[in-house]
């Protein structure tokens, strides 16, 4: 697919019902649906970035679905980091931020529909920056750390998966 531009951007109201939930399930976390042109509670940038608070990701049909893997990114990342609950700022360094984006990249995979290309294409016409130009050099080439950051804490989701099944 080629890049996506800022009104092609997936939302949540996209994904087959349930789709985000089932994959943060998988974390503990719960996806809170908040109506259309409502306030969405614990976010950090304003509508129609996702929120979080505790456990919850808040989200309406016009959340972009890279915002509200990111915002769920953060509280998996901030349990690891013993910052827990959180309510709308993640905290955390350039490090766990990097760690961040890694993972809503890797946990795109297990959305049906969306696939870790397309996140990547999102989040490019969003606005996300990285040194390389895009997320997906960024992904391929300089996320080494990122990755490492993960692993470390037992976060990448294959490692995850495996080891529950063992």
């Amino acid at each position: 697919m080629g890049d996506a531009t800022r009104d092609e951007i997936l939302s949540c109201r996209d994904l087959a019902p349930g789709s985000l939930a089932g994959v943060l399930a998988a974390w503990n976390l719960q996806v809170a649906e908040v109506a259309d042109g409502e306030p969405i509670p614990g976010s950090y940038w304003g509508a129609p970035e996702a929120g979080i608070r505790g456990s919850g990701v808040f989200v309406r049909g016009d959340t972009p679905v890279h915002s509200a893997l990111h915002e769920a990114c953060h509280l998996i990342c901030a349990r690891a980091e013993g910052r827990w609950p959180l309510d709308t700022d993640a905290g955390g360094d350039y490090a766990e931020e990097d760690a961040v984006c890694y993972l809503q990249i890797l946990l795109a995979e297990e959305l049906p529909g969306v696939g870790s290309e397309r996140l990547m294409a999102d989040m490019d016409a969003w606005g996300y920056t990285f040194r390389l130009g895009s997320a997906r050099a960024w992904f391929e080439e300089d996320a080494q750390e990122a990755s490492r950051w993960l692993e470390i804490r037992d976060l990448l989701p294959a490692a995850r998966a495996a080891a529950s099944q063992g």
